[in-house]
């Protein structure tokens, strides 16, 4: 049996696979290309794939003989779906791996767009700082703020749990839930979360109902001093409009690890923005998360090796 991995994924996830089939990971720095993926499909019996890689109706179809798609994260808007279930190829992700690390970033995003880290780390750098100033850096609370959180699965049910802790009022918009009355999260529509929120922080899945879901209009019934955050995928989010919408103050401030594209171009005009805060789609970066991703993409490999149904299936 023979599997490719297309990234340098941490080693300790996916020892087991190493002992049960013939491992080639992709060693070179950047997405594996297309015609590669190709090639390499057509001698494999399983693909272990990230949301960087392009697994469309072309190449499962050209390679039927594949008993597994196992991508490495919660997300699998990088693979036709339709196309793998009509080519009876399973696909597999790693639900509930990520919930944790990603909600963490979330906050943290949060946290550093409210006290305008950013901005004063670069007012220090570039050795502007004077001295203590009763008006600089004035930022957003958030102790009892209100968070407003766009699509409430594991990772938004995660940041509401954190928000706990600041004791803020927690909104969320989508299909109600029975864990939010736990967490003492309020179903409100999307609107009425958009115009109350301090804070609204983007965990809906990206399809083609959630394409730019946040746009110039959404953006224009939030508050002046609210804060988007968006960990989810760069698409939810028109980009053109954020900019707008942060460049003349419709809103305060925005937090992106996913942008669209991605990553996102050098010259984007949002990164000239110092209320812009943008990191490296990092939201599952941990070493102890990295890790179980692997074990659960192995776990669904191992499994479609042996033709046994995959544990993590999204089909």
């Amino acid at each position: 049996m023979r599997v490719f991995v297309t990234r340098q994924v941490l080693p300790q996830g996916i020892a087991r696979l190493y002992e049960a089939a013939d491992v080639r990971v992709w060693e070179e720095d950047g997405v594996v290309p297309y015609d590669e993926l190709l090639r390499e499909a057509a001698r494999c019996d399983a693909l272990l794939t990230t949301v960087a890689d392009r697994v469309d109706a072309g190449l499962l179809e050209a390679n039927r003989h594949l008993k597994c798609i196992a991508n490495y994260g919660v997300g699998y808007d990088n693979i036709d779906v339709a196309a793998a279930s009509r080519c009876g190829i399973p696909v597999g992700n790693t639900p509930g791996a990520v919930t944790e690390a990603t909600a963490d970033l979330a906050f943290a995003l949060l946290m550093a767009g409210a006290r305008r880290l950013l901005e004063s780390a670069q007012y220090v750098a570039r050795g502007a700082w004077a001295g203590w100033h009763p008006q600089l850096f004035l930022g957003i609370d958030i102790y009892r703020a209100t968070l407003g959180i766009v699509g409430f699965g594991r990772i938004g049910q995660a940041v509401a749990r954190r928000a706990r802790g600041f004791d803020m009022r927690v909104l969320y918009s989508g299909s109600p839930k029975p864990e939010a009355a736990e967490l003492k999260a309020q179903h409100v529509p999307i609107e009425t979360l958009l115009a109350e929120s301090d804070f609204v922080s983007v965990h809906t899945a990206f399809n083609a109902h959630t394409y730019h879901l946040i746009g110039a209009a959404q953006l224009a019934q939030m508050k002046p001093t609210a804060m988007l955050i968006n960990t989810a995928r760069g698409g939810v989010v028109d980009p053109d409009a954020l900019y707008e919408a942060l460049r003349v103050g419709t809103i305060a401030c925005a937090g992106l690890d996913v942008t669209e594209p991605e990553p996102i171009p050098p010259d984007s005009p949002l990164l000239t923005l110092s209320n812009c805060l943008i990191v490296p789609h990092i939201g599952s970066a941990t070493v102890r998360t990295r890790i179980r991703m692997g074990e659960m993409a192995t776990d669904n490999i191992l499994a479609a090796l042996k033709g046994e149904p995959l544990p993590y299936a999204v089909t």
